[in-house]
Formats: C-alpha cells, sequence, structure tokens
C-alpha cells in the first residue's frame, strides 16, 4: 500500500509541475503588445488558459497533500 501511494504523490508531483509550466507559457504569450493592441480574443484566451492551469496545479497539489495524510496514517 506504501508503494502504491508514493507512486501516487510521485505522479501528482510531475501534474503540479505540467500545470505550473503551462500555466507560466501562456503567461509568457499574453505580452505587451498583446494588451495594447486590444485583440481581446487572444487575451482572454491566454487568461482564460492561465486561470485553468493554475486551478489545476492546485488541485494536484491538494490531491496530493490528501494522499501524503493518508501515507502518515496507514504508517502511524
Amino acid at each position: 500500500m506504501n508503494t502504491f501511494l508514493v507512486i501516487v504523490i510521485i505522479i501528482l508531483a510531475v501534474l503540479v509541475v505540467v500545470s505550473m509550466v503551462r500555466g507560466i507559457v501562456a503567461f509568457m504569450q499574453t505580452t505587451k503588445i498583446d494588451l495594447e493592441s486590444g485583440d481581446s480574443t487572444n487575451l482572454v484566451e491566454l487568461q482564460e488558459r492561465q486561470n485553468k492551469m493554475m486551478f489545476n496545479r492546485i488541485k494536484y497539489q491538494a490531491l496530493a497533500i490528501v494522499v501524503v495524510a493518508l501515507l502518515l496514517l496507514f504508517n502511524r
């Protein structure tokens, strides 16, 4: 059981990193020119992607904390 939980924690940690990198990439694509040009369709799409990736990162971190708590509970 411990091995399974450790594998789940590793997978969740990888998902956190992937979500964070994708969010940063979307953030970097929102350039000053996009903000000043008024191209709202591209800007809105990038902002929605940033928000989605941030929510995914928080979700995966919360799941990882729950799994760590379960691991600690089982090892008591």
